[in-house]
Formats: structure tokens, sequence, C-alpha cells
């Protein structure tokens, strides 16, 4: 029989969290005051986030080491599985050997759960009482509110409208572990308020539910906010998945030539990453591939400029790639992916030609999923379906240039509660949406104002 999985003990669950930050060829550019445009200090993230985080988020120390009670609950399903896809390899009759990381097994269903956890036990030390937050599809929404659920915390989030509609299952999750969700925009901020007023049909967007998760909790002083994606600290907690590939790809006997993650503010994509871009940094041959929907391409398409992370204009300037902070996307069922900018480190990454990205298509994303679930049986996600997508295309590419590559991607997460969006896709209800260049140069005058980082593209 051939080995189709392969499974690390408890024992060997990572005990410190990686920061690539330490390791980066160019210095990572300091995020800044809205107000100022000066680099931000402890004190200017205080009012959002606790202490600890605030020091993970500005750290260059490589190892980090990991609370003992947040060891305790990344037990119940962590490590996390890593499988050999011989089936999937099969459909595509590629002379290629693919792996996944299955994030897929924790309670949530995906790989939010690594930094949830982290920072409600954070809050939880610093005796925060309530966490606001945003989610697109859902997955971020859910984890946080079960990771609240175990730490006694208060959650609230809202959810982007679309998905809020598109994905009631995802709500309910959420309600299950305590908490309250609310369709964004709304009506209970002023920056929801605010939107409406402009659009009452709009659709929302992550940096829409940001705006109004940082409004409620800047006016609480037991209220902090906790973000999904994108910041520093995120990554770092996300490091434990390719922390744990890394080890589970030794027992393989494997090397990845290509490794691949969907991209949508970069966490789940950097989380399997970063081991192994360390080993890029110093002189191993990889194509490390961040894949995104091409009705929101950041990095395929936007510049590296310093932006907004909310629609309000409430958050730090980041040093990021971005298509404007007004950016709406398209109502795509990649929820998770409908993200205006991306992660600061995984930009870097980008500049520094560590890693390259790529856009796919929505309806091709779902018939890369279809021959993943006809195949390998897991329905995924249609965020994880991007990655999908991308490592069918780099097999069937193996394939023509009659080469043995090993690829590695991600598998972020299951879709057993976004069967709603296949059921449109069966029905013949999803569309590709070609993003007309005059719409992002629209929203990137919003930006031009504000101050450039020296690496400007």
């Amino acid at each position: 029989m051939k080995a189709k999985k392969y499974v690390l003990s408890e024992h060997n669950l990572p005990r410190k969290w990686y920061n690539i930050m330490a390791d980066m060829p160019t210095g990572m550019e300091p995020p800044l005051h809205p107000g100022t445009g000066q680099p931000c200090g402890p004190e200017d993230l205080a009012p959002i986030f606790p202490m600890s985080l605030i020091e993970q988020e500005m750290s260059t120390e490589q190892w980090i080491d990991i609370p003992e009670e947040v060891l305790d609950k990344y037990a119940i399903w962590r490590p996390s599985p890593l499988y050999r896809a011989h089936d999937f390899e099969k459909a595509l009759d590629t002379p290629a050997k693919i792996y996944f990381k299955n994030e897929g097994v924790s309670p949530a269903g995906s790989h939010k759960p690594n930094t949830a956890i982290a920072q409600a036990y954070y809050n939880k030390i610093a005796g925060t009482k309530r966490i606001t937050t945003e989610t697109g599809a859902g997955q971020w929404g859910s984890a946080l509110s079960m990771c609240c659920s175990f730490f006694g915390i208060e959650c609230k989030v809202f959810m982007v409208k679309i998905s809020y509609n598109q994905k009631p299952y995802r709500r309910l999750m959420m309600e299950t572990w305590g908490a309250n969700c609310t369709a964004s925009p709304s009506n209970e901020t002023r920056a929801g308020r605010s939107i409406l007023e402009k659009d009452p049909n709009s659709p929302g967007s992550l940096g829409m539910a940001i705006s109004e998760a940082v409004e409620e909790a800047v006016a609480d002083d037991d209220t902090k906010y906790a973000l999904g994606s994108v910041l520093n600290h995120v990554m770092i907690h996300q490091s434990v998945i390719g922390l744990e590939a890394v080890k589970q790809m030794k027992m393989t006997g494997d090397y990845p030539d290509v490794i691949i993650g969907s991209a949508g503010g970069g966490s789940n994509f950097a989380g399997l990453v970063m081991p192994f871009a360390l080993d890029k940094i110093n002189g191993k041959d990889i194509d490390i591939i961040a894949v995104e929907p091409a009705s929101c391409p950041t990095l395929t398409r936007g510049p590296f400029a310093y932006d907004f992370g909310d629609t309000v204009q409430m958050t730090p300037l980041l040093p990021m790639h971005t298509l404007g902070h007004n950016f709406v996307p398209a109502p795509i069922h990649a929820g998770g992916l409908r993200y205006h900018g991306m992660a600061p480190i995984v930009s870097q990454m980008v500049l520094d030609g560590i890693i390259r990205a790529e856009s796919v298509q929505q309806i091709e994303t779902f018939k890369a999923g279809l021959t993943f679930a006809r195949s390998e049986g897991y329905i995924s996600a249609p965020e994880c379906n991007h990655a999908i997508a991308m490592t069918i295309r780099e097999a069937l590419k193996a394939k023509e240039e009659g080469k043995e590559k090993t690829i590695l991607f991600n598998w972020s997460g299951h879709g057993l509660v976004d069967l709603a969006a296949y059921e449109n896709y069966f029905r013949g209800n999803l569309s590709d949406n070609e993003l007309p260049q005059e719409q992002i140069d629209t929203a990137l005058k919003d930006i031009k104002p504000l101050p450039k980082p020296k690496q400007a593209t």
C-alpha cells in the first residue's frame, strides 16, 4: 500500500512560531500613523490590540515562544496531516508528485484558528472582555467565535454582507459558539451608516467590515479588535503550518520544487511558505506562488504603496500591494479573498523576488475543486480552490516538460458550508469577472495623497 498521509505526534507540535521578518533580505517598512504620517509606536496601537500582540507585530526576533495554554488548544487538532494526492495525480496524468497540508481538520474547518487561539489568549490575559472583528466568507469569524468561547470572551463579528447572505451556515457556526454576527455595512456604526448613505445596496467588503469593527473597539476600554489576516503577528502565528510541513516533507523523502497557496490577505499562504522561504533566501531553488482571484488582483495588478487597511481610514497606513481602500471587489464566492490589500510580509516577499503571484478566474477554480473532490474526496472551500487550480496548472506544465516535480499546496479549509456556491456553479449561475483597468485606476486615485514607501511601485 502506498503511503497516503504523514502524521506527526503531539510531541512534534512546534513550540515556537517562526518570524520571517528576522531573515528578510530587505527590511520591512513601518506602518504609519494615519494622522501624523510618522511610524507607529506601541502606544498608537494600544487602543485596539493588547501589548503582547503589539510586541509581536513589531518583533524582529526569529523565534517566538508559543504559550502552553495555546499549545493545549492547538493539540485539539494539531499537528495537521500532510497528504500525498496519488489519485489527484492520476486524474491529471502528471509525473508530478502532489502533496497537500490539510488545514480543514480544525473544529472550525480552516487554518484560521491557528491565530484566533493565540489572539484570544493574549486578550484574555490582558483583561479584555470583548473582541470585535470582521469576516469575509466567515472562516475567520467562526474561528474567532470558537476561540473566544474557549477563553470566556464576548465576540462581535461584522460579516461582509454578500457573504452573510451567501453563507448562512457560517453565521450559524458563529452563533453556536456564542458570537453576535451582523451583516456589514450596517446601521450599527457611523462607518456603516456613512457607506450605506452613499450606496444603500452595497455588497460590503472586508475594508468596510474592518472599519465597523475598529470603530466599536476604540469606543470601549474593555473591547479590543482582532484581525484574521494581513498583520505581521497573524503571519507569525500561522507559521505552525509550514513548520509542521517541513518535518512532514522530510518524512516523505521529497522536497517541494513548487509551493502554492491562495492569497487574500495572505495568512494561509504565508503560514505554509515562510519556513520554506527561508530556505530560498539561503539559496534553495523553489518556485513559491501566491494565487489570487482575477477579480481582486491585489498582487498582480496593484502597486506597492502605503494605504489604509479599511475603507473609512481608521487603521494605520500599511506598506502593501493594494487596489485602493475604496475598491469594492466583485461578489465572487471566495469571500475570504475579497480584500483590497495584502499582508506587508507577503508584499515584501514579492518585492524581494522570494515569491511570485498569479491570478485565476472563478470558473477555473470551481472546475479545479471538482477535479480534486472527485479524485481525493475532499470538498474544498472556494478560496482553497484557487490553490488547487494553480496546482493543476503546474502539474500539467510538468507533464508538458516531462519533469517529475514535487508540488506542495495548502488545503486551507473544507467547503461543507459553502455548498450553495457549488450549487450556483452546477446551475450555471457563476461567471468570470473581467476587472477593467479603469475601475482599479479610479480606486487608486484615493491613495495618491498618501505617503509613499521607499520601494513604491
